[in-house]
């Protein structure tokens, strides 16, 4: 299982992301969820996935082959529009389930993917799309103005009361890392690494990447800082009217 987010805002896009895809007690296995790809001054685009990691890893070695081939009408670095890369994408997963699909059903696996298309080339603003196991797409709007995937429901609640488009890129950024811990400290399955990223409308670099491990000064102090937030607040609210007084023995 994993957890990703991307908030797509009026200042830029937000994405996070966590690096575990096994869990147990002798096993922990850590992959990187999150993929760029950029030319300097003309397009960013950002790729996270969740679900089965072999067929996630296959769609990327796709799109990275179409790339390399440079072939104007399949290369993500080449065509016109996110759109037309979230198209991409989608058809590199269809390609992927016209070959594996059966197979792993043979074997009681489900074709099980789902993957965030974000970023923005140059004549277009900055977009996100979520992009489904079956290669359909969709993408997010002002009402609707962030996705997640994986493990999402642990991390939902404070995006929903935190987030709208006209939240700036520094504390959107600290609500994408604030749902992660919360989804990590309800769930084995998610954990750190976590990787984020802040892009910046217009500026068609990525200067505000980073990687965040354990033990990361930043990250240990606002998931403390929240945890007491949350349980202050807590002790504060009015008891209910029909609670039941405690007596003496």
């Amino acid at each position: 299982m994993t957890y990703c987010v991307a908030m797509a805002l009026d200042q830029g896009l937000v994405f996070a992301s966590d690096s575990r895809t096994n869990a147990g007690v002798d096993h922990i296995s850590t992959y990187r969820k999150m993929r760029i790809w950029r030319r300097d001054g003309e397009r960013v685009l950002v790729l996270m996935s969740a679900g089965n990691l072999a067929i996630t890893q296959a769609v990327v070695a796709v799109l990275d082959q179409h790339i390399r081939s440079e072939n104007p009408h399949r290369s993500m670095l080449v065509v016109d529009s996110l759109y037309d890369c979230a198209s991409l994408v989608g058809q590199a997963v269809r390609e992927i389930h016209q070959r594996d699909a059966k197979p792993l059903k043979e074997n009681g696996v489900d074709f099980n993917v789902s993957l965030i298309l974000g970023g923005q080339i140059k004549g277009e603003a900055p977009r996100l799309f979520m992009v489904y196991a079956a290669g359909n797409f969709i993408e997010a709007t002002p009402e609707t103005p962030y996705f997640q995937i994986g493990e999402t429901k642990y991390g939902k609640p404070i995006i929903d009361r935190v987030i709208n488009t006209r939240t700036d890129l520094t504390q959107a950024a600290k609500c994408a890392l604030l749902s992660l811990d919360s989804t990590i400290r309800s769930n084995v399955t998610v954990g750190l690494p976590i990787d984020l990223l802040i892009y910046e409308r217009d500026s068609f670099a990525v200067d505000n990447h980073h990687v965040i491990h354990d033990h990361d000064p930043y990250f240990e102090d606002i998931r403390t800082r929240w945890g007491q937030g949350l349980n202050n607040l807590f002790q504060v609210i009015p008891d209910p009217p029909w609670a039941i007084n405690k007596r003496g023995g």
